[in-house]
This record gives C-alpha cells, structure tokens and sequence, in this order.
C-alpha cells in the first residue's frame, strides 16, 4: 500500500528525514538506467502556486544527478504541462519522473511537504482536470483546502511557501548526497525549458538545442 508521508517543514532536520525517505524510494522504484527528471509544478503569477518553480529555481544552482524542468523564468503550469511532459519522454529513454507541485490540506498539515510513491494530480485543489504525472510525487501545503482553491492560493503567506521550498530544496539536494556523481548530464532540451542543474552554484544558463 502506498503511503503519504508527512514532514513538517518548521522543523530543524525535516530536510535530512525527507532527503532519507525520498532516497530509500529511489532505491526501492527507480532502475539505474533510469535519467531522473524533477518536474516542479506551478505558476510565480500566484504566491502560493510558486512552490513548484521556487523549488525548481533553487535546484538549479544546487542539484547535480537530477534533470530539473520548471523554474521561475520558464514555468510549468496548466497550460504547458501536457507539452513538456511530451517533451521530456521524447528526449529521454523510461525517465524517473519527481512531480512537484504545492497543495490545500487540513489546517493542521499546512505547513508540511509530503512525500508519496505514485502520480500526482496537478490542479486537484482548484478543480483543474490536469493529467495524473510522476513516479514519486512531493507537495507543499500552503494553505488550507476549500472553495474556491484558486482564492486561497491567491492569498497564501509567501513565508509559508518558503519554508516549504527551503524544505523540498534541501531534502532532495540530502537525498542526492547518496548518489556517485554523474560523469555527464544530459542537457534539456531548450525549448522545454533550457534549464539544467549545475554545481557548484552558477546562474542558471540556457542550453542550445541539440
């Protein structure tokens, strides 16, 4: 049975935890062949649909092993999504796909990031009937769930998103300590947002089409 963890993002070490557990799902789902994509989920337009490309664009400066597709300058949202996620598995062979994404859940859970084997469903919290994407999914919950979803999100405390953001930065830059550095990264295709990660920390730079 596929479980929802949950990690409270005000707490101290909840990065290790998370980096710990979303390591041991690698290990447990992912083939070693498998390239693995980070699709970070969202819109900068709304603070509390920001998490996704706040994450991205932090993880751009940070990762190493992973491919990151979302960011603050080239955003995947409701309108791109089908597209690029077209892209992605054209461009790579049976890729791991990470989908992160912000969500509404209980009072007591705002504040959280979860960690969950299986798809997610973008657009669940304001009633957008988006495909299902992702072999593990990650969220952050930054507000509370209701009607209208799209309201709350509009008036989200951006100190919340960014505790959440620092949170999934940090858990997945820990869970990649465990990785053997790769000896190449494949580059991401520049029109499907021409960002790749890089280390040590460099502005982001777009990468020509192959």
């Amino acid at each position: 049975m596929r479980k929802t963890i949950y990690f409270n993002a005000s707490e101290q070490y909840a990065y290790e935890a998370l980096g710990r557990e979303l390591y041991t799902l690698l290990e447990h789902t992912r083939k070693e062949t498998q390239p693995v994509v980070i699709l970070c989920i969202g819109t900068d337009r709304v603070t509390g649909d920001a998490l996704g490309p706040l994450v991205g664009h932090q993880l751009c400066t940070s990762a190493n092993n992973f491919i990151i597709y979302g960011n603050l300058e080239h955003p995947v949202h409701a309108i791109n999504l089908a597209e690029t996620m077209e892209r992605i598995y054209q461009k790579y062979e049976d890729p791991y796909v990470i989908a992160i994404d912000a969500s509404l859940g209980t009072k007591e859970h705002i504040g959280y990031v979860t960690l969950r084997q299986g798809p997610l469903k973008p657009g669940q919290g304001i009633a957008k009937n988006l495909p299902e994407i992702g072999d593990i999914s990650i969220t952050g919950i930054v507000n509370l769930s209701g009607r209208p979803g799209a309201f709350l999100l509009q008036n989200t405390r951006l100190c919340t998103v960014m505790k959440l953001v620092d949170c999934i930065t940090l858990g997945i830059n820990h869970a990649e300590d465990y990785f053997p550095p790769l000896e190449e990264i494949p580059d991401c295709d520049a029109e499907s947002l021409p960002y790749r990660s890089q280390y040590p920390p460099k502005s982001c730079q777009s990468v020509p089409s192959a």
